[in-house]
């Protein structure tokens, strides 16, 4: 495989050299153009020899909120007076740590939580290249409902299923549940495991899909640290379910204690007989391996990660036709989040109605959501569908500083802004009618209860992040910040998504200059509504809500990039 050849040499050299490239084209016995084509287009990859000390600072959402662009800058002048040409220090996108930001990669050591003295040090450490010291991630489990078995790796859905082979059973338990894809589209997860099962094929797959990269978004990391038998056994229950012949778990490369964690859990897995040849003495197998992501927030997308897995550039395809009929190889496969499997060995042990009656304010089932932003204790906190923003914020113990609640990322970037209060004149009919609101009251976010229906009523997303802001951000700072994490992880194949992206950028940076007319407003929502409409994927589909939601409900903050006589005007 390509790719993963390449992740070894990468780890070896620390980039790829010319003559490394030439020995695996031979090697493997394909054009050397080939090779190129891959490297160049992943993160990961260096194809140049980096200099002594590569620094990547994170810049997006919650690290951007905490000052990652200061640190930046500082950092830089520390590296200069260091050696300017053997220390780089530049921006990167989310690293998965925005519960302890600023998150800092040193030589692609992820530290999190360090203070700008701290970071000097390692820094210097790196410098004179001595080992960097790893931060150890805690492990330990924390008692939450989804771990049915008190953190031992039980595994009796597996053992239960060799004994039984009731695969109805198992889909059913699914449906009652109503489980579905925690990341982020939501599709039912029996339908999915229903279409593979039924489809007609020598071969099916499954992967599970770790390559949690959306800035806010953490509780995966969480799960694979804590509970990652757990995961592999909705993988192995996936596989054995679908008559799949392999699974895979696709991992970003910067979780390098989830990696080691789940690592170790599959060894003990396959040590016990519950996955590999043979399954606790049956005549059923179903391996699992380890695919580790060389890189970028598009292998998030589905066909995307079956580009990479395929040892192609990591761009999404055109659907239909959709995974469940032509996956991995062009055979039928189920592609889950890591959340979803995880809740598969409780559904199947407890019963459907254990996870469908969790619930609250009408909705069903549990999630694990990331808070973070201007809170008092961010972090990854397991709760019920349909809990409301007031019940959220209160475990995330209040928004930072005393300050007033001014606005929520519901989704991330990907699901744009929502104000404390909601006018009256702005709130969607279908939102009013479903929740039996008086047309001309005002709508406080506190009592927004979070559940997938009423986002997709208020014309908005839930997702796993929930970013809070506080009384003192600037609504359209932040916007161009998310705007740009889209821009920067574009794959580029679409032309709606590579320039509309960057000509966002531009005009929100225009008006942060104070260089933007107000009469070109609309051209925002032009690119806007080009890009939902004719973008391949959900990247560029939802690159613009950010910038539309504060077009729509952050009109004081636009106001001030504007002339006095014309902001007086439109009041």
């Amino acid at each position: 495989m390509i790719i993963q050849e390449l992740n070894a040499i990468q780890k070896r050299y620390g980039y790829l050299p010319a003559e490394e490239l030439r020995a695996l084209a031979m090697r493997i016995n394909v054009p050397l153009h080939r090779i190129h084509e891959v490297a160049s287009f992943y993160p990961l990859y260096h194809l140049k020899e980096p200099p002594i000390v590569d620094v990547k600072i994170c810049r997006d959402m919650a690290c951007h909120l905490h000052g990652s662009a200061n640190l930046r800058g500082n950092l830089e002048g520390y590296g200069h007076e260091l050696d300017e040409k053997q220390i780089r220090v530049e921006g990167v996108s989310c690293l998965g740590q925005c519960d302890h930001p600023v998150a800092v990669s040193i030589n692609d050591c992820v530290y999190w939580g360090k203070t700008e003295d701290q970071l000097r040090s390692l820094i210097r450490v790196a410098y004179q290249r001595e080992p960097l010291p790893r931060q150890q991630a805690d492990r330990s489990p924390l008692g939450w409902k989804i771990d049915v078995y008190g953190g031992q790796p039980n595994y009796d859905a597996v053992r239960k299923f060799v004994a039984d082979r009731d695969a109805d059973g198992v889909i059913k338990a699914l449906e009652i549940a109503g489980l579905r894809g925690m990341g982020g589209a939501g599709f039912p997860t029996f339908r999915k495991w229903s279409a593979v099962r039924g489809a007609t094929s020598d071969e099916k797959y499954v992967v599970c899909n770790a390559d949690e990269s959306e800035p806010g978004t953490f509780k995966d990391r969480e799960l694979l640290r804590r509970t990652p038998h757990l995961v592999i056994e909705g993988i192995i229950m996936a596989g054995l379910v679908t008559g799949a012949k392999k699974g895979w778990i696709y991992i970003r490369h910067e979780y390098h204690d989830e990696l080691e964690a789940f690592e170790d859990a599959l060894q003990q897995a396959q040590e016990m007989g519950v996955c590999g040849d043979h399954i606790l003495g049956s005549d059923l197998s179903f391996p699992i391996d380890i695919f580790v992501s060389p890189g970028g927030y598009i292998q998030g997308e589905e066909s995307a990660l079956l580009e990479a897995m395929e040892d192609r550039r990591g761009e999404p395809r055109n659907k239909p036709p959709y995974p469940v009929f032509s996956g991995l190889y062009g055979k039928p496969t189920v592609i889950n989040n890591v959340e979803t499997l995880a809740w598969v060995p409780g559904i199947l042990k407890n019963g459907g109605e254990w996870y469908r009656d969790s619930g609250t304010n009408g909705a069903t089932g549990m999630r694990f959501v990331s808070i973070s932003g201007d809170v008092n204790k961010p972090g990854v906190f397991e709760v019920p569908f349909g809990q409301t923003v007031r019940e959220l914020l209160e475990l995330a113990g209040g928004v930072r500083g005393r300050q007033a609640l001014k606005a929520i990322a519901p989704s991330g970037p990907s699901g744009g802004f929502l104000p404390a209060k909601i006018p009256a004149n702005q709130l969607p009919k279908g939102f009013i009618e479903a929740k039996s609101l008086p047309a001309d009251r005002d709508f406080d976010i506190l009592d927004l209860t979070l559940d997938l229906p009423t986002l997709a009523s208020l014309e908005s997303m839930l997702g796993a992040a929930f970013v809070v802001y506080g009384q003192q951000r600037d609504m359209v700072e932040q916007a161009l910040n998310c705007v740009e994490f889209f821009r920067n992880e574009s794959c580029g194949k679409c032309v709606p998504c590579r320039l509309g992206s960057q000509k966002l950028v531009d005009m929100i940076g225009e008006m942060l200059a104070r260089r933007f007319d107000r009469s070109r407003l609309n051209a925002v929502e032009e690119v806007s509504t080009a890009m939902s409409i004719t973008s391949i994927c959900g990247l560029g589909q939802v690159a613009s809500n950010p910038m539309t939601s504060v077009l729509k409900y952050f009109k004081e903050d636009l106001n001030r990039y504007f002339s006095a006589a014309v902001a007086g005007h439109s009041r």
